[in-house]
């Protein structure tokens, strides 16, 4: 039996750096590669009311289906190889209940910076799962700062310079410089 990497896919970004990474990890291992996304069906309705008489579960599972397939081979190309799974249910139960047999998990930099609001994702995951979990960073990913990020670095460099210049009288202020 072959071993198998899973690689979380995000519909958001279709995490290119962790599936490139676990193509390259498959090869060095002799290893098979299951691209993998959660999905949970969308019911057009709020709570408590009946979904649309046109909403058909079997064609929005088979064009989520297709998304995935087009997002691998829009990273990987056309002769991938990778199997695209769509596993109904949220993205953490998708991932520790697909690596039947997996030897690893990979998945994209995370998205979220604020830590204050709880565990991140891949950190639940890395407790859930049933094998050793990859996590992108962000630097890898090409997950450039976040506008938050970027703000405070700029407010920063402001307090510094403003810092530098508090009650010297007839010192200029340096040119701003952009990083």
């Amino acid at each position: 039996m072959t071993d198998t990497i899973v690689v979380g896919v995000s519909a958001r970004n279709g995490s290119p750096e962790a599936l490139r990474w676990a193509v390259e990890e498959a090869r060095h291992r002799g290893a098979a590669v299951v691209a993998v996304r959660a999905w949970r069906p969308a019911t057009g309705g709020t709570s408590g009311t009946r979904p649309p008489l046109t909403h058909d579960p079997t064609e929005a599972y088979a064009a989520e289906q297709a998304r995935l397939a087009d997002d691998v081979a829009s990273v990987l190309g056309p002769d991938h190889g990778v199997e695209c799974r769509l596993v109904h249910g949220g993205r953490r139960k998708a991932l520790v209940a697909a690596p039947q047999g997996a030897v690893l998990v990979v998945l994209d930099a995370p998205r979220r910076t604020d830590l204050t609001t709880g565990p991140m994702f891949a950190q639940r995951l890395v407790y859930s799962a049933p094998c050793p979990v990859v996590v992108m960073p962000p630097a890898v990913a090409n997950e450039g700062p976040t506008p938050l990020a970027r703000a405070g670095r700029r407010i920063g460099r402001e307090v510094v310079r403003a810092a530098g210049t508090a009650g010297r009288p007839g010192i200029l202020p340096a040119p701003p410089v952009d990083r």
